[in-house]
């Protein structure tokens, strides 16, 4: 059973910070490209940033320049750092493991999904 267990969610004034972090198995973190998605009330989940095995990354243009997503692979953990937060930025945050190959996805699977935490931003 694969397992990515997120942390580090909370609630936060405009222009703070959060650093999220999920963390899953050697196995499937080598291989597999890393996402962070999240899902604001009444509104489709949608992907805010993600990270190739190989370190390629890419973001959605609402965060572009305030959030930085990064893999250890010491760690088997992908991050979040989550700077000058907006409102507009509450939401559940969903860690996200999707194969890169089919080939992967066959014997593995396609994707995993974390359990979500909340990010709330609110003065």
């Amino acid at each position: 059973q694969v397992q990515l267990v997120e942390s580090g969610g909370g609630l936060v004034q405009p222009g703070g910070s959060l650093r999220l972090s999920c963390a899953t198995s050697r196995s499937i973190f080598r291989i597999y490209a890393m996402g962070w998605y999240r899902q604001a009330p009444g509104k489709q989940r949608e992907l805010v940033a993600a990270i190739t095995a190989g370190g390629r990354t890419n973001y959605t243009d609402s965060v572009k320049g305030r959030f930085t997503i990064s893999r250890d692979n010491a760690k088997n953990t992908v991050y979040l750092q989550m700077n000058s937060l907006k409102p507009e930025d509450t939401a559940v945050y969903y860690c996200n493991a999707h194969a890169e190959t089919k080939h992967v996805a066959t014997i593995l699977g396609d994707d995993y999904w974390g359990q979500g935490t909340q990010v709330t931003v609110s003065s």
